[in-house]
């Protein structure tokens, strides 16, 4: 009996995002094999987004031009991005990612769980700089962005980057799992 094979395709190289849509569709789909790649795509926003809007519109901005990019022969059967931001709500500063996915002519959006971040953090950011940058000065790390990232290391390793944006994944899949029933929009 011969597995089906899923092809995804992630608007990033960045080894947590590849791995976490992976992971994702590997739980959703146990029976069938799972073919990921990573391309760069421009997300069209600042590198560091400061609010809801831009984040959102990041993840959107990367998961089209993933399609664009791609050639027919070489068309995935899923597009995917993730796109990190933060953003000052009634309870304080936070970070958070949105979830764009591509399938055929259908788009998802998904939103991670939020992360609550230290003042101190949000002001580094409202000064320019980029999110990852800040927790490697603030604990002593290197390229965390790629590892575990601000969750993992304020959350002490029980959460990270990567299990944040797999549950998101799961969640934000859930029209494109069931496309009768989410046919009708708000």
């Amino acid at each position: 009996m011969q597995q089906n094979i899923i092809k995804i395709k992630v608007g990033s190289k960045n080894p947590v995002k590849i791995n976490a849509a992976t992971k994702a569709m590997a739980q959703l789909f146990p029976d069938s094999i799972i073919e990921a790649s990573g391309m760069d795509a421009p997300s069209g926003v600042a590198a560091q987004p400061m609010t809801d809007k831009d984040t959102r519109q990041g993840a959107i901005n990367r998961v089209h031009y993933c399609q664009q990019q791609d050639l027919q022969d070489t068309q995935a059967d899923y597009y995917f991005a993730m796109e990190g931001g933060v953003d000052c709500f009634d309870f304080g500063p936070a970070t958070f990612a949105y979830i764009a996915i591509g399938h055929k002519d259908q788009l998802a959006i998904g939103r991670s769980a939020i992360l609550p971040l230290p003042m101190q953090v949000y002001r580094a950011l409202e000064a320019g700089e980029e999110l990852g940058h800040v927790m490697d000065r603030l604990f002593n790390t290197v390229n965390i962005k790629q590892k575990g990232g601000a969750i993992g290391l304020l959350t002490h390793g029980h959460a990270t980057r990567e299990s944040n944006y797999t549950q998101a994944i799961i969640l934000a899949m859930a029209p494109l799992l069931n496309p009768d029933i989410y046919a009708q929009t708000c």
